[in-house]
């Protein structure tokens, strides 16, 4: 009987972790090999670094009940976003948290730490608050960007509805929007509001009128709108939530799996993506390929980061666009509805040249090896509640996790080793690391995955090479199948 060995299609072309006859081919495979190439490409494979980070956990989806159905049709309705998305967002991605009586000091504060902002060196004067205080140099980042006027910021007053909406529409960068607009185009705006001419002045007017036009102010929350009155938590999260939208800092995603149109945009997502070159950080990478120190690594672009609320998202890793449409529907028809980000990667392999033609997309090293480039995705989903991003395990486990080669009723291209990962700690997953690799001066980064024991010893490898490299080794969770993978193990 011959030797027998696993094999599992993770990248193009071929990485083996599994058992099968050497005579044996997966519809996943491109090329057969002999068994000594095979066995080959197992001992590299062993320690290949992948990926970006962070991984799920879970338990199967069951039958749901009716009453199930109509929790699940609320948790639906729930993952639209709106102040309490809003609220949680601003909490972990900047740690704001405003609540009770909130001030506008309170809000001068919030808005300076999501913009970033910093005062000039231009001199600023208030006449109730002084340089060295704790507010001062917010408040007069936000004066030098227009955002406030003074000469009085009143930074103790409660927090009332207009000054709310002032602060948020200048933040936005819709300041000039709003003046542009003359006293019948802002009358006709307010009116749906139930706002009577001459409720408001003509700035107010024009700046009301712009933000409901705009989105920034919901006509739900301007009805009747009172400029003197506090301003409740619900509009303060919304307008810092739409400010976020605006200025493009919030959550990026191309829709939702319920979408009727998530498909078309999914393709065409997939269809514009390219092979990424990024020359700088590959010069480091491929060094290390040549040296062994990794087999792979993936290239991703952060200016398609998800940006999503970590608790309640995950990546899911692939390379056949089939497959992506597929589990798309797999979602849908088990009824979990989430955002859906499509983030594209380019995946690098050492291709042994005993294996035959490497194919287009390669670069030969002076061994005679090649390193090969194929386009592959990161499908970024954020789910509405911490159950459904659990349910997600085992949904793969059941439709889209190869356990053997002629298995049946799974999605097209399901894999041995599934790749998908959190950023937060889920029940059920295993913890490694991402030993990432940035550009300070561009938006590219480099993330080959290990196992948390191996880390220190890429990165000391990484930075033999280049001591100038900046390498930011984090820990995240992955599903237990990769995990056996990075450990060698078959399934």
């Amino acid at each position: 009987m011959s030797t027998l060995l696993y094999y599992v299609t993770l990248h193009n072309p071929i990485i083996f972790v599994g058992i099968i006859t050497l005579m044996e081919v997966d519809t996943m495979s491109r090329t057969p090999f002999s068994s000594t190439k095979m066995f080959a490409a197992f001992l590299l494979s062993c320690s290949l670094l992948f990926t970006q980070a962070s991984a799920l956990a879970a338990a199967p989806a069951s039958p749901a009940a009716p009453e199930a159905s109509a929790a699940h049709a609320q948790a639906q309705a729930a993952a639209k976003d709106g102040a309490e998305q809003y609220k949680q967002f601003l909490q972990e991605k900047y740690s704001i948290q405003l609540n009770g009586t909130v001030t506008k000091g309170d809000l001068i504060a919030a808005v300076a730490d999501i913009l970033d902002a910093k005062p000039s060196d231009k001199a600023v004067t208030f006449t109730d608050l002084r340089a060295g205080e704790t507010l001062f140099n917010d408040a007069a980042a936000l004066y030098d960007q227009g955002i406030l006027t003074g000469p009085s910021i009143q930074a103790d007053q409660p927090l009332t509805n207009y000054v709310a909406l002032a602060i948020a529409l200048r933040a936005a960068d819709l300041k000039e929007l709003a003046l542009s607009y003359p006293a019948s185009k802002a009358d006709q705006s307010l009116a749906k509001l139930n706002v009577k001419k001459g409720t408001l002045g003509t700035k107010a007017a024009q700046e009301v009128a712009a933000a409901l036009d705009t989105g920034l102010l919901p006509v739900s929350l301007g009805k009747g709108f009172k400029p003197n009155a506090p301003a409740s938590d619900e509009l303060i999260q919304t307008l810092l939530g739409q400010m976020l939208i605006k200025k493009g800092l919030y959550k990026q995603y191309i829709g939702y799996t319920s979408d009727s149109d998530i498909y078309a945009k999914l393709a065409t997502a997939y269809e514009t993506s390219d092979l990424i070159n990024a020359p700088k950080l590959q010069d480091l990478v491929n060094t290390a390929l040549e040296q062994e120190l990794v087999t792979g690594y993936n290239i991703k672009d952060t200016r398609y980061d998800a940006n999503f609320i970590e608790s309640l998202s995950l990546i899911y890793g692939h390379s056949d666009f089939k497959h992506a449409r597929q589990l798309i529907g797999l979602l849908r028809s088990e009824g979990l509805d989430a955002k859906v980000q499509f983030e594209p990667k380019t995946s690098a392999f050492l291709f042994l040249a005993e294996w035959g033609d490497p194919g287009p997309n390669v670069v030969q090293i002076e061994n005679g090896n090649y390193i090969a480039f194929a386009k592959e995705y990161d499908l970024a989903f954020e789910f509405a509640t911490a159950a459904d991003k659990a349910a997600f395990d085992g949904i793969i486990e059941q439709f889209a996790k190869k356990n053997a080669a002629d298995q049946q009723g799974l999605i097209y291209g399901s894999w041995w080793q599934p790749l998908y990962y959190s950023s937060t700690p889920i029940a059920g997953y295993e913890q490694i690391t991402n030993n990432l690799i940035t550009d300070p001066d561009s938006t590219f980064t480099v993330n080959p995955f290990s196992l948390n024991e191996e880390s220190a010893k890429v990165v000391a490898g990484l930075k033999k090479i280049d001591p100038e490299a900046v390498i930011t080794p984090y820990k995240f969770w992955v599903d237990k199948p990769f995990f056996r993978y990075l450990n060698g193990e078959s399934l």
